[in-house]
């Protein structure tokens, strides 16, 4: 592939035919296909100018729902009742003005334009090409409830409430005391229902377009428990925005239009939502009791609710509920000493507490609703905003113009006649830090329903999970008694609006693919492999390509691993390489080195010189490293400095594993070390025998992509990005991967193609794709003639943008490398978090589950519960260990190499065999996976700073330098012997 700088008229750009702004044309809905270039215009300083792709925006919130209406004759363009969307940041790339998305009647639109209006345009993605039917035909159970499509029209109203208030939960008293009194009179009869901000929904029209209504409701917050509550007065306006036509909802369900009204769907979630709102607590689209299951607790003061998510969606069979179980975290209605004795885990009413104590107190409580015990008949709740310094003993405060001061302890017990007893302990301050409130802890309890919205440490990680694990059975129970209980067919809001659930599970009918032939080398005993329920192992097999280790080096950071039981795990090791099929020197080149995990830079740089001395300049192929079981950061500063420092390829082994030796253990280690090598541990003997339709005729690379975002209260942090591609073929086994930091939590990939202007070689291009279609070619001797692309962690309201901004890089990176080098892209989106769970029919027919009896291994759904039109399917390609399978859904975005749903289905089931660390099948295609854990593994190469307060191990917090408005400092670079093998593995 000649290489070559890039030229602007060499770019070819995407271009999306739709369908016509004002008319429906059957003829435009079909496959979106790349047009030829735009003209491209000189002006006067005689360089071309070309377009880019659209400007990223921000993943604030993982919407689950596609977007984007085109208007019909007649109709009202509805607003959604969402938050409205910002305006995206201008893009990083130097290139500009804006991709261009043509209509077919002429219509221009820049997407540009679109976007900050808010407007998201129909997208026409890949339409099904057809129903697969590979496989063996099985019927399963799908957590879809069919739901009636409402007959009558829905209309919007606006809401308007003065004085404004930002609790939802005020919000939807003030409408629940509006519509009680109104209901009957002003509001014609009608039930509507609220989305709690500005939106308000009813089935048919009410008697007038604009009217302002008066309601009084009580303070909640006021805790009056007898005797008379403050009352406050509030203006509601309401007043007539759009209607929504149900017609066209049936005509998109039937298939028959392409275009999803999106603000129809919205509707009829929250009708089905209102009655659950009062009901629970809702957090996102689930709601939590502690009255579902009783509360487990998950240690230092929180405990696990159970609940259910659910949500309306589209789906061929119709209109389909998805309800799902769902826990969470909350924090436990304790009397606040209690619930500081479980954060801190020790008695803090005789012993004192240190500053490290307060900290994790100030954290643990900030913005934690309280409410007063110390008054008989007042439950007033407040907001803890922090803690004082001083014990409660030393506690003064003014109480008069003149400054006289009271004492907290004389204060209470003079006004309420309450004892402090715990005087050694702070107050609590409430209110704003200029008029502090103080408030003693012990007169104090926590509000019951508060979500936890923090991390959670391995120990409360691990609880919550033991109470999530359900076997398959009784998550299906669990949901049909969840369905019972809401009893939908009672709900006066789905009655009103002309609802009607069912109380049955969908039963969809499946297909099993068949699990593909693995090869391996000829030397060994088995040559080939056929898996059984999605696993097999390397018993009598060798690696189809084993690498060789010559040079390697022990660094041992574990002070209980004393050094002859270190040289005893290695020579183990080493042993296993050989058996698997590689050869593994059995000496070191060095002595195994011990160090304190706090030297580690300085023993990783004495290791890797001292060995590069006694071998006279050649490099170290491998290090072995052992780490304490907790060994805090020492991971991830191992990982930062071989791989970007040092370049040293490197395997980690833990305390435990180097003291109870598992067979297993290290023939898992031996498959993860080959690939860093660049070796390969199995390829599909279909791959090498060029029998994989779309794959094997001609050049074919596979990439897989993902963003990760940093944690909920990390405000500041890079997302990480990281793209892998395969570096074979016909075998499509190897990747290597690229990683960046780019702005905090932006989902498109800035660095997938990029350009900047070199003084010398004028205008320079560059990026991950660009890179990777590069080592390819060098690796292969030949340019990709096909693309293949998987992209992870994509929310279905991020589609349309994702897919129009990387598909357009993918094309300005090859169209960087040679004039008119345009392959066929397919851009397939890879989604685990949703909620769609498969069940066997019978649970009881032992022929139809695995062992933890979940669906088997290849089951694959495209029909009733998928979409009515796109290209998607469900896919469970793995065996269950413990809880309940989820299947990944797989959409296909774009589509230019015209895959049948057999091909693409069989391709996604296949890969999943080809794995590099383990013998079994993985539930998401590798790619992907690969792409994951290389963004989690750039992670550890930001800056660190600080330790968490809480001192606890395996995090450390990470600063990034930010550049002007939009950029974030770089990551170090991989080394060159690093980027090109499977390192993240």
């Amino acid at each position: 592939m000649p290489i070559r700088p890039m030229k602007d008229s060499s770019e070819t750009h995407l271009v999306i035919k739709t369908q016509p702004l004002k008319q429906h044309n059957p003829k435009t809905v079909q496959n979106g296909k790349i047009s030829p270039p735009p003209p491209v215009t000189t002006p006067a300083n005689g360089q071309t100018q070309a377009s880019s792709p659209s400007p990223p925006s921000k993943n604030r919130s993982r919407r689950r729902n596609r977007g984007g209406r085109k208007s019909d004759q007649g109709d009202v363009c509805m607003r959604p009742s969402s938050r409205p969307r910002k305006p995206p940041p201008p893009s990083s790339q130097t290139t500009s003005s804006a991709v261009v998305v043509a209509a077919s009647a002429g219509d221009i639109v820049a997407v540009n334009h679109q976007m900050q209006m808010g407007v998201r345009k129909n997208s026409n993605f890949a339409p099904r090409p057809g129903f697969g039917t590979l496989g063996t035909r099985c019927i399963v159970k799908a957590n879809h409830f069919i739901a009636d499509l409402p007959t009558k029209d829905l209309n919007q109203y606006d809401v308007t409430i003065s004085p404004e208030v930002s609790s939802k939960s005020v919000n939807r008293a003030i409408i629940a005391e509006l519509v009680r009194l109104y209901k009957e009179s002003d509001l014609g009869t009608r039930l509507p229902a609220y989305d709690g901000r500005k939106s308000l929904y009813t089935a048919g029209e009410l008697p007038f377009t604009w009217k302002e209504f008066t309601v009084k409701i009580v303070d909640e917050d006021d805790g009056i428990i007898n005797g008379p509550k403050r009352e406050r007065s509030y203006k509601v306006a309401i007043k007539f925005v759009a209607r929504a036509n149900m017609h066209h909802l049936g005509e998109f369900l039937a298939g028959k239009r392409a275009d999803c009204p999106q603000e129809a769907l919205q509707i009829l979630d929250i009708v089905l939502r209102e009655l659950s709102v009062k009901r629970f607590c809702p957090v996102g689209r689930s709601f939590f009791s502690p009255d579902i299951r009783t509360p487990q607790r998950l240690g230092e003061g929180l405990e696990s609710w159970c609940g259910f998510y659910q949500s309306i969606r589209p789906t061929q069979m119709g209109l389909s509920l998805n309800i799902d179980m769902a826990s969470a975290a909350f924090i436990e209605p304790l009397p606040v000493i209690e619930f500081v004795a479980q954060l801190l885990g020790k008695d803090v009413l005789s012993k004192p507490l240190s500053d490290s104590d307060r900290v994790k107190i100030k954290k643990g409580l900030r913005g934690v609703k309280v409410e007063v015990t110390h008054r008989a008949n007042v439950r007033r709740k407040y907001r803890v905003a922090g803690l004082t310094t001083q014990p409660t003993r030393e506690l003064m405060f003014p109480v008069d113009e003149n400054c006289t001061m009271k004492s907290v302890i004389e204060y209470f017990q003079e006004m309420y006649g309450f004892t402090i007893q715990h005087t050694h302990l702070p107050c609590l301050q409430v209110g704003n830090q200029k008029k502090a409130s103080y408030l003693p802890m012990e007169a104090c309890k926590i509000v019951e329903g508060q979500r936890y919205t923090k991390r959670l440490n391995e120990k409360q990680i691990t609880a919550l999970l033991k109470v999530t694990c359900q076997r398959p059975r009784d998550r299906e129970n669990d949901i049909l008694r969840t369905v019972q209980h809401n009893a939908y067919d009672q709900d006066p809001y789905a009655k009103e609006f002309g609802m009607n659930i069912s109380e049955k599970l969908a039963s969809v009918e499946a297909r099993i693919l068949p699990a593909p032939w693995l090869k391996y080398h000829e030397n060994g005993k088995e040559k080939d492999c056929l898996p059984q329920v999605g696993q097999w192992n390397m018993m009598n097999k060798k690696m189809i390509n084993g690498m060789t280790v010559s040079r390697w080096a022990c660094v041992n950071f574990s002070r209980s691993v004393q050094e002859n039981v270190a040289r005893g795990f290695c020579n183990e090791l080493g042993q296993m390489c050989e058996v698997s099929g590689m050869e593994f020197n059995p000496e070191p080149v060095i002595p195994i080195y011990s160090a304190r995990p706090d030297q580690v830079e300085k023993a990783l740089k004495h290791v890797y010189h001292t060995a590069m001395n006694r071998t006279k300049g050649k490099e170290l192929e491998l290090l072995l490293a052992i780490l304490p079981d907790n060994n805090g950061s020492l991971y991830g500063d191992l990982k930062r400095i071989c791989e970007t420092e040092l370049g040293l390829i490197s395997q980690c082994c833990l305390t435990k594993h180097v003291f109870k030796i598992s067979k297993q253990y290290l023939a898992n280690v031996s498959l993860k070390i080959n690939v860093k090598m660049g070796g390969r541990n199995t390829v599909l003997l279909d791959a090498i025998s060029c029998r994989i339709p779309l794959v094997s005729d001609i050049p074919t690379i596979i990439f897989g992509a993902d963003v990760t975002h940093p944690e909920n209260g990390e405000e500041s942090s890079p997302s990480i990005a990281a793209v892998v591609a395969s570096q074979d073929w016909p075998e499509v086994t190897k990747y290597a991967g690229l990683v960046c930091a780019q702005a905090h939590r932006q989902e498109l990939i800035q660095d997938l193609y990029k350009t900047w202007q070199d003084p010398v070689r004028g205008t320079v291009s560059g990026g991950m794709i660009r890179d990777l279609l590069i080592s390819f070619r060098k690796a292969t001797g030949q340019k990709p003639l096909r693309i293949i692309f998987y992209r992870d962690g994509v929310s279905e309201g991020q589609f349309y943008q994702v897919l129009l901004y990387e598909l357009d890089a993918i094309r300005k990176a090859c169209a960087s490398l040679e004039p008119n080098y345009q392959p066929p892209v397919t851009f397939i989106v890879v989604q685990k978090r949703h909620h769609t769970r498969l069940f066997a029919n019978n649970h009881r027919d032992k022929s139809s589950t695995d062992r933890s009896g979940n669906i088997l291994p290849g089951t694959v759904v495209d029909t009733k519960i998928c979409h009515p039109t796109e290209f998607d399917f469900y896919l469970c390609s793995h065996a269950g260990i413990q809880g309940t399978s989820r299947p990944a859904h797989y959409h296909v975005l774009w589509d230019e190499n015209k895959f049948t749903a057999d091909g693409i289905q069989s391709l996604t089931n296949n890969l999943c065999y080809t794995y590099a660390r383990c013998t079994r099948s993985v539930s998401i295609v590798p790619p992907a996976y690969y792409a994951h854990l290389a963004a989690f593994r750039a992670r550890f190469y930001m800056e660190p700073e600080i330790m968490q307060d809480n001192g606890s191990p395996g995090k450390k917090s990470t600063k990034t330098t930010t550049v002007g408005d939009c950029g974030v400092k770089p990551l170090p670079a991989l080394k060159e012997n690093v980027k090109r093998v499977m390192f993240y593995c």
